[in-house]
């Protein structure tokens, strides 16, 4: 059920097959051509466009400066929760350091 399928390779029969017999192609004679025909404009699209009105704006506006503000608050204090693990991390060392010298000299 999970062994890969390996595909089988073809192999030689020891026959070979002449080529396949070219005919010569008849030469094609070039007609001048007319003037092409004019171009028309192309269809307008059947998609809606879309048209902000100044309350659509006003709200894209407002969105936008939620998602920042909010994006800025959360970078912001994953910032300070760094900072403080780093303070505390390094008291901790400090208070470690302290008591291990205190033991030291005691012997």
């Amino acid at each position: 059920m999970f062994r890969p399928k390996i595909p089988t390779m073809p192999q030689p029969t020891g026959l070979i097959t002449p080529p396949a017999a070219v005919e010569p192609t008849a030469v094609i004679q070039h007609q001048p051509t007319t003037a092409p025909a004019p171009l028309t404009p192309a269809a307008a699209s059947a998609r809606p466009t879309v048209q902000l009105t100044p309350g659509a704006v006003v709200a894209l506006v407002g969105g936008g400066t939620a998602v920042v503000l909010v994006v800025g608050a959360v970078l912001v204090s994953m910032l300070l929760a760094v900072a403080i693990t780093g303070a505390s991390v390094a008291i901790c060392a400090l208070v470690i350091r302290s008591l291990i010298n205190t033991e030291a000299k005691r012997h």
